[in-house]
């Protein structure tokens, strides 16, 4: 064996003989109650006056300590004249507390007129050019697609080209009908 368990063993048969040979006997002493010095009158709640007890004899003749108790807060005080308790912050029985930052100022309202709009960038990649019969071709992509342009030609309905002069090409967006340049490269 292990010289823990034997420990243990040991305090086992310990307990064992204090509860088999122990006293049992219980004390003879009689608690008796504290004496106390007389309680102020209770205080009125509400304007109700709270009557004093006479003073009672004990069993043995002495004159026992006088208990009073209060009158219960009237439900009025404590919920309010309705009666109905509520829960929400600031009010009520429960009391709350709201620790969120307080919500930013609403932004100011402008009399200004909305923007004009705007025409959106170029969706087109400058792939390269070329001057082909005496004219500018200039070469775009766009996603998988690739266009072949010259001075008037228009793509997908939405963009028309107007002017071709390297470094620069003159693109006008239709819907809006504003022009926009699209940086082509100089002369080679």
């Amino acid at each position: 064996m292990k010289p823990y368990q034997i420990a243990m063993g040991v305090a086992l048969a310990a307990a064992g003989g204090l509860v088999l040979f122990g006293d049992n006997s219980p004390s003879g002493d009689i608690a008796e109650p504290v004496a106390r010095s007389r309680p102020a009158a209770p205080a009125a709640v509400a304007g109700v006056p709270v009557p004093t007890p006479a003073p009672r004899a004990g069993k043995d003749g002495k004159p026992q300590p006088e208990v009073a108790i209060l009158r219960l807060t009237p439900r009025a005080t404590l919920v309010g004249e309705s009666g109905d308790a509520t829960f929400a912050a600031g009010e009520g029985v429960f009391q709350g507390q709201n620790w969120n930052p307080p919500p930013p100022p609403p932004p100011p309202v402008s009399n200004a007129p909305p923007p004009a709009p705007v025409a959106p960038p170029m969706p087109f990649t400058v792939l390269g050019k070329a001057v082909a019969d005496g004219a500018w071709e200039v070469y775009l992509a766009r996603g998988d697609k690739t266009y072949v342009v010259k001075n008037q030609t228009v793509i997908d309905g939405t963009y028309r080209v107007e002017k071709i002069a390297p470094p620069l090409m003159s693109v006008t967006y239709l819907p809006l009908n504003q022009v926009q340049q699209i940086n082509i490269g100089v002369l080679d």
